[in-house]
């Protein structure tokens, strides 16, 4: 009872939290009539929409725990995060989107494996690409589960594993009954809340350190004046890599890109662009400096970042208990958002790339109630991960980001721009960007880089190479769909 009475004000916030994603779960699962109203909400949805949960889906307990203290340990160099994740969404938007929603619209594509599949006409291609995503989605999961345990465990006085099963329970039941209908429309009110919850967290903090300025007096200080220098924490080419690992994610990872696919129509594409623009813009420059002026107020007392916002929300020095409430919602939105996201990229994949290439009587109603059955199952695995994870938040998503970078970027980008190909060359291309990321740091050649800067080129490298060496796959859909852009 006693426990009840202290928390009562954030039960309160999680009941009337959950009651809205119970309404979404039954609003998506009346709404889905077939299975690509399960994957991409039939394709009929509005920019607003779509632009708030492209928003919401990236902007998971990895911002708002982990990227907001990051600049704690990093310093000012890690201020180039705001920069970079509103330049590579806006990149999407303006680059990828237009393409990709008109190709994956012809081609009838679901899944980003899939669309490389009918994009190169390889199954081996479609196969590798739906391993890769199932394995870097595994672990981004991983971090989204370590960020918000660690936040509730703080809040709740739970126990780390008592909250991971919480919210592995509550995840599983609203994105596998309401399929990416429920998603999005969860999605929207998550965003919302998470700018509101940015201002507050960011003003809370500014104000505990002693105003604006008060950051200007760290260089000064024996225990934050290396903050302040170009390899703050390490060699600046190696943070160049993270921040870049982290924000290209906005051009090559699925769970960002099945976005577009639900895109209704090119009103709809401008709407998206402009809403998720500005909601980028406006959260991430409140979020990157936090990590700095929490030096004021802990100097030099963490080792882990991920800390520093548990911290102070739970101080009522810095926050009063209601605002404390208001801005836990929202790492709580901002892990769900990215959850049922990604868990549902998994399962979509699992069964629309793996197993249903051999198991074609599996369709329609059945392969709607299959895959809710795997977004149990990948939710199951990765709370087991999550119970000892294997690596911070930062770390986590910086390598997910940096595989996908590897693998992806000259298969889609080339593949959206550039009518050849073929499906060794992608297959090729993916093996060559995974074994440099996995073996750069134990080769005598490493120079103080970042690994996905040589994946990116070698895997790219190896592409054109293939592309131009051997003949092009492309299907008569395909050649048809690069003639209707101009048409």
């Amino acid at each position: 009872m006693d426990w009840i009475q202290q928390h009562w004000f954030i039960l309160l916030l999680l009941l009337g939290y959950t009651a809205i994603l119970a309404h979404h779960a039954w609003v998506g699962s009346r709404g889905t009539k077939q299975l690509d109203d399960y994957y991409v909400g039939g394709r009929t949805m509005g920019g607003i929409t779509i632009g708030l949960s492209f928003f919401a889906t990236y902007s998971s307990t990895n911002s708002f725990v982990g990227f907001a203290g990051q600049s704690y340990l990093y310093g000012t160099p890690w201020l180039l995060m705001a920069p970079a994740v509103v330049g590579f969404s806006l990149l999407a938007w303006l680059w990828v989107a237009p393409r990709l929603r008109h190709f994956t619209g012809t081609l009838g594509s679901l899944t980003i494996p899939d669309f490389i599949g009918f994009r190169f006409a390889s199954r081996t291609a479609r196969i590798t690409a739906a391993m890769i995503v199932i394995f870097a989605s595994a672990l981004y999961v991983t971090a989204i589960f370590k960020g918000i345990a660690n936040t509730l465990e703080a809040f709740l006085s739970l126990s780390y594993g008592t909250v991971i099963w919480i919210v592995f329970v509550i995840v599983v039941i609203y994105t596998a009954v309401g399929g990416f209908i429920s998603v999005v429309k969860t999605d929207a009110v998550q965003g919302l809340i998470m700018v509101v919850a940015a201002g507050v967290l960011f003003l809370g903090t500014v104000r505990g350190s002693g105003g604006l300025g008060s950051i200007f007096e760290l260089p000064e200080t024996e225990y934050a004046g290396h903050l302040f220098s170009w390899d703050a924490a390490m060699p600046f080419p190696v943070l160049l890599g993270i921040i870049f690992a982290a924000t290209i994610k906005f051009i090559v990872e699925p769970r960002q890109l099945t976005r577009f696919y639900a895109l209704k129509d090119k009103t709809a594409l401008r709407q998206g662009t402009w809403v998720s623009t500005f909601a980028f813009t406006v959260v991430y420059s409140m979020l990157v400096p936090i990590g700095l002026y929490a030096q004021k107020i802990f100097p030099g007392e963490f080792t882990d970042s991920d800390r520093i916002v548990p911290a102070l929300l739970t101080d009522p020095a810095f926050f009063h208990p209601t605002l404390s409430g208001l801005v836990l919602l929202a790492l709580i939105a901002a892990a769900m958002s990215s959850l049922d996201s990604v868990l549902l990229v998994m399962a979509s994949t699992c069964h629309r790339d793996l197993l249903e290439p051999w198991t074609r009587n599996v369709t329609g109603h059945y392969a709607v109630r299959a895959t809710r059955w795997y977004v149990l199952l990948f939710a199951f695995i990765c709370t087991l991960i999550a119970l000892d994870p294997p690596g911070s938040i930062v770390r986590l998503t910086a390598f997910s980001g940096s595989l996908y970078a590897a693998c992806f970027f000259p298969t889609l980008i080339l593949g959206l721009y550039w009518r050849r190909g073929n499906g060794t060359a992608v297959t090729a291309s993916f093996l060559t960007g995974l074994a440099v990321l996995l073996l750069w740091e134990h080769l005598e050649i490493h120079t103080g880089i970042h690994e996905v800067f040589p994946a990116i080129f070698l895997s790219t490298l190896v592409f054109v190479v293939l592309t131009w060496f051997l003949p092009s796959t492309i299907s008569k859909e395909v050649e048809d769909s690069f003639r209707s852009l101009h048409a």
